[in-house]
């Protein structure tokens, strides 16, 4: 382990671009497949992993889909979010903003208290045994219809109290932010937080949506922002946090190689840049892994990771006491 690797390893962190149902690893898949008796389409875990070759967005949705029919029960979401935090509190992350696609399950007849339940009871037995806090975050799937998303947002009404915001995700291109102002101004009349996958293989345009016609908190992903001059200077004005997932990227050829990721010229202009997992089961590493890999990758030094790491717990949804005491945890690391 280098002295850089070290350091990223005790650098407190949050993460704020996580899919819990990608943190889906091939060994849970078929603990959960012979558990539930589902069958699925592949013979080991070597092959599963090897089907882990994506061209695209789609290619990754495809698989991510048929991976979540093992998730059956409260105890899978249960387990299934344990072993994240767990992996999560391996890597210093102290708090996680967690995404949930309730339309992935409550479409093949899990009820919404099945999926919420379970993984609201992970989180809080994380808190407990790892001292990791979390929130959850419901997200959209924008293939679907804004219908859809209304009716998602009604079955979630129970549980409000323990869900910070609402999220969009799945499909990008083809499915703009604009297909969802109504929903999107529902839920932020309810109180939630409000955030939207945009720019990710999707044009600036779709930037430019989630902020003016959604009113979003934050940008996940937000790479193409970077071909608009105008729009990565508002970006920065506002301090507009960008979750940022390079191996996700690399993954899925929204870059071709790490070395040309937009991260440091996003530094260097002043944008509120994160680094995230996205799914890391799915594209080979959780959050300590990305720092490491854009850090060899593009020459970021203790500087920018601190100041990475500060920026995640600045746009996270705490509160400015919590936040003050986790940047704190920072400030005690460094001296």
């Amino acid at each position: 382990m280098t002295d850089l690797d070290a350091f990223i390893v005790g650098l407190p962190k949050a993460e704020l671009h996580l899919h819990i149902e990608g943190s889906l690893e091939p060994e849970q898949m078929f603990a959960f497949a012979r558990r539930n008796r589902v069958e699925i389409p592949f013979a080991d875990v070597e092959a599963v992993r090897a089907a882990y070759a994506f061209s695209n967005l789609q290619d990754f949705l495809d698989i991510y889909y048929a991976g979540a029919e093992v998730l059956r029960t409260e105890e899978d979401f249960h387990d299934l979010a344990l072993a994240y935090f767990r992996r999560a509190a391996a890597d210093n992350v102290r708090h996680a903003e967690i995404f949930f696609d309730p339309q992935t399950h409550t479409d093949r007849g899990i009820p919404f208290a099945v999926v919420a339940d379970g993984l609201l009871a992970g989180m809080a037995r994380a808190e407990a045994e790892l001292g990791v806090t979390s929130k959850l975050i419901l997200c959209f799937l924008r293939h679907l219809d804004e219908e859809a998303a209304f009716a998602t947002l009604k079955s979630a009404e129970p549980w409000l109290d323990r869900i910070i915001g609402v999220g969009l995700d799945s499909s990008e291109v083809g499915h703009p932010p604009s297909k969802f102002e109504r929903v999107f101004a529902r839920a932020r009349d309810m109180g939630l937080k409000l955030c939207a996958h945009a720019g990710e293989e999707g044009p600036p345009a779709y930037v430019h949506e989630a902020l003016d016609l959604l009113h979003v908190d934050r940008i996940d992903h937000g790479n193409r922002a970077m071909e608009d001059a105008g729009l990565s200077r508002r970006l920065a004005d506002a301090r507009m946090t960008l979750t940022v997932c390079p191996l996700s990227n690399l993954t899925l050829c929204v870059v071709h190689d790490l070395a040309a990721h937009p991260v440091p010229e996003m530094l260097r202009q002043g944008l509120h840049v994160t680094l995230n997992s996205d799914d890391p089961a799915y594209f080979g590493g959780y959050v300590n892994d990305n720092y490491r890999a854009l850090a060899r990758a593009v020459g970021l030094g203790r500087e920018d990771l601190v100041r990475i790491a500060r920026n995640s717990f600045e746009g996270a949804f705490l509160g400015e006491a919590e936040k003050a005491a986790r940047l704190a945890e920072i400030d005690a690391y460094l001296s």
